[in-house]
């Protein structure tokens, strides 16, 4: 009995260190365009490492709740939550050289937006077409957080993927990437205007 009465106080001490993992979105956080779109994706389902996939943890930072942080080097987007808590993404980060950091806001945010190369991709990637249309087959991917300094578009996004299977890399272009599924559940979360901080490479959080 006094056994069974001390694992029963272990788990109740602990049980606030555990991590949880989150259901995958449920289709209620789907529209309409979203179930058909991604019921034929024209890429593999890849399976995302389990630390890499949606958890909700224990957060000790100072941001505010509804603040994104973007943790370059471990590969993981938080969403504050109240209570010291946080929703932990797994992302793919730019590659080293041209990984963007700072704080930035969440200035508009879209549904399988356009994607529109820019000349800087153009050149080193290209060609492309000047705009891709939306779809499961754009980079972009579902939905895209468009980050602006001030009024000032910083030409950076947090988006989806037509590539799952990098998430926990850094081979990006400099943009964070999440499963769609992921950035589906984040964009319903997050508000316009919301503070983005993104630490650089060799600052943890």
């Amino acid at each position: 009995m006094m056994g069974r009465g001390l694992a029963l106080l272990l788990v109740v001490l602990l049980g606030g260190c555990v991590q949880t993992t989150l259901a995958p979105s449920s289709n209620a956080s789907l529209t309409a365009r979203d179930r058909q779109l991604l019921a034929h994706a024209p890429y593999a389902q890849a399976s995302i490492p389990e630390t890499y996939r949606r958890h909700i943890v224990d957060y000790t930072r100072k941001e505010q709740p509804g603040t994104i942080l973007v943790d370059t080097n471990a590969r993981y987007l938080y969403y504050v939550l109240p209570g010291g808590k946080a929703i932990r993404y797994g992302v793919t980060v730019g590659e080293e050289a041209l990984a963007w950091s700072g704080v930035a806001t969440v200035g508009r945010m879209a549904e399988w937006p356009d994607w529109i190369p820019t000349a800087e991709i153009q050149a080193r990637l290209g060609p492309y077409p000047k705009r891709v249309a939306g779809g499961p087959a754009n980079p972009l991917g579902a939905r895209a957080i468009y980050l602006y300094e001030g009024n000032k578009d910083t030409l950076y996004r947090i988006h989806g993927t037509n590539q799952p299977e990098y998430i926990g890399q850094a081979m990006s272009s400099g943009c964070i990437r999440m499963t769609n599924e992921d950035v589906i559940d984040l964009v319903n979360r997050v508000k316009l205007g919301a503070i983005v901080v993104v630490l650089p490479p060799g600052r943890s959080a």
